[in-house]
């Protein structure tokens, strides 16, 4: 997966009205009419936000005339999921690390003093 791909996905996510059209998109295709319903902006404004999540493969919209469906493209999330996942792991791999060096110094009873204050 390209890391400009990421970011143009990461990017076109990081506006609020359009992670908010791509939640509708999760429900079902919808035009752009359709998507600019809960918005006080213009049908132009709509279609700007549709092109920057069309660029970045979020959504896609047949050829032909208006009114086109606007479809959410689902394994854009696959990829962003994949990146995801990498770095997840890697955070749980160093939690499970911490978490066994703290169960050797609980068995050893290093730091015990300080836990139930009686050190001097």
């Amino acid at each position: 997966m390209a890391v400009d791909e990421l970011s143009r996905i990461f990017a076109a996510l990081a506006d609020p009205t359009r992670r908010d059209m791509v939640a509708r998109l999760a429900a079902g295709d919808a035009t752009a009419n359709q998507l600019a319903e809960p918005y006080r902006m213009s049908l132009q404004a709509v279609y700007k936000h549709v092109k920057v999540l069309e660029d970045a493969g979020v959504v896609s919209r047949p050829p032909g005339p208006q009114p086109r469906a606007v479809r959410l493209e689902a394994e854009v999330f696959d990829t962003m999921d994949q990146w995801i996942e990498r770095y997840r792991r890697q955070a749980e791999e160093r939690y499970l690390r911490l978490d066994a060096v703290i169960a050797r110094l609980n068995e050893t009873g290093t730091g015990n003093d300080e836990q139930d204050g009686s050190a001097a």
